[in-house]
């Protein structure tokens, strides 16, 4: 018999374990971390609209994990159609277990602070870590050469 247990904390697990083993049943548990690899980053970039890998793609290059939304609209013109993209492909490699429910999405938009109400992004931004593993993966898909020297770029919230 198997049992399936998905989206299981790793407490849980635990006491999953340690109740089967009251009544002498054997029972492993294996639990998947949200969070981005290579390999999921792969995935994630090759399910994207050509506009949505382009917008990635300058995030991750040209800004190094942070460019102004209007640098992206005088490359893609308007930006709701690649936004969506990125969005959806988080969504879809939930459904078709890619990676588990809770796994950030890896580029989001940036509100404008003093105008938080007005919803024209003024930035799309990437987190600091997860810069070097989607360049990597960036490289498999598309054969982006990796940055001379990450130092060199500005660092941006």
């Amino acid at each position: 018999m198997e049992i399936i247990i998905k989206g299981a904390s790793e407490e849980f697990a635990e006491k999953l374990v340690a109740l089967a083993a009251q009544h002498h049943a054997e029972l492993s548990i294996s639990t998947v971390q949200p969070g981005w690899t290579v390999d999921r980053a792969e995935r994630y970039l090759r399910s994207l609209t050509a506009s949505g890998r382009r917008m990635a793609q300058m995030v991750i290059v040209d800004g190094n994990g942070y460019l102004e939304a209007d640098k992206l609209r005088s490359e893609l013109g308007k930006l709701n159609g690649p936004s969506n993209s990125l969005k959806r492909a988080v969504d879809r490699g939930v459904r078709k277990d890619w990676w588990p429910e809770g796994t950030p999405a890896p580029i989001t938009p940036v509100s404008n602070p003093a105008n938080p109400s007005w919803h024209q992004n003024i930035a799309y931004r990437m987190d600091q870590e997860l810069v070097p593993v989607f360049r990597q993966a960036l490289t498999r898909t598309m054969g982006f050469p990796p940055a001379d020297n990450d130092e060199d770029h500005d660092r941006h919230p």
